[in-house]
């Protein structure tokens, strides 16, 4: 029986359940409940034990040490799920102390299998919205990596903190602004587009877009932002009418 087929009282007596294995697994130093938790088929177990993970260091910092060396035991398990949920748990850590976790995202970004590798992705996202100043420190040097596919990670990764703070973020794209490869570029105008359509964003990006040089990602990403503003009509700050009139008078 998965998670969701649990009622919702049965849920919540199974997250508890999952809480004491680890805690009591982090206090023997071994990792037979992790590992269980970890590789389990049902992503909403592996989730719950991640996040379980991160609730533990929240409540008792001093568990750091212990928790890391356990998630050090299983950073190179053959299970591409068990990869994927340590990284998963160390973005949870690195929500607070990014320097004790940085090692597995280092590492995660080379996984030969594309959910490790997602992971990285996702957490770069939850860290960097909370904790960007050490976040986008560290994606700084990956930014122009020779693997193309870095490049992509990395620029989809900071998406996240820019949905609110897009001046954080608009420096490190404007790095990606020449680079030749269609995945990078599609996913670059796709990152300035989701950037844009909370309030006060438009604003900042199109004033950051004057300072680019390539005219011709510019004009696919402005018209990736006015599609944006169509597509999320219902969560945008202006109508797609306003942020073509806005663009108009202002770029």
């Amino acid at each position: 029986m998965t998670f969701y087929e649990l009622s919702k009282v049965e849920r919540i007596k199974l997250v508890r359940q999952i809480h004491q294995h680890i805690c009591g697994d982090i206090a023997k130093k071994n990792i037979v409940y992790i590992y269980k938790y970890f590789s389990d088929e049902d992503t909403y177990i592996r989730k719950s034990a991640y996040i379980e993970i991160g609730k533990i260091y929240n409540q008792d910092t001093s568990q750091l040490t212990a928790i890391i060396k356990l998630l050090n035991r299983l950073a190179t398990d053959t299970d591409f799920k068990v990869r994927q949920t340590v990284i998963n748990a160390a973005g949870e850590i690195g929500k607070r102390d990014f320097e004790a976790v940085k090692h597995f995202f280092d590492h995660g970004l080379f996984d030969a299998h594309h959910s490790p590798r997602n992971a990285v992705i996702g957490s770069i996202k939850k860290m960097g919205e909370v904790n960007p100043k050490p976040i986008l420190s560290w994606a700084k040097n990956y930014i122009h990596h020779t693997d193309k596919e870095i490049r992509r990670e990395i620029c989809h990764g900071i998406e996240l903190r820019g949905r609110k703070y897009p001046e954080d973020i608009l420096p490190l794209l404007k790095e990606l602004e020449h680079d030749p490869t269609s995945r990078v570029y599609k996913t670059l105008v796709h990152v300035i587009g989701q950037i844009a359509y909370k309030k006060g964003c438009l604003e900042k990006v199109i004033a950051h877009l004057k300072t680019w040089k390539n005219s011709a990602l510019v004009a696919e990403a402005i018209y990736e932002i006015i599609d944006v503003h169509h597509r999320y009509r219902n969560f945008s700050y202006l109508t797609q009418e306003q942020a073509k009139k806005y663009i108009q008078e202002h770029y």
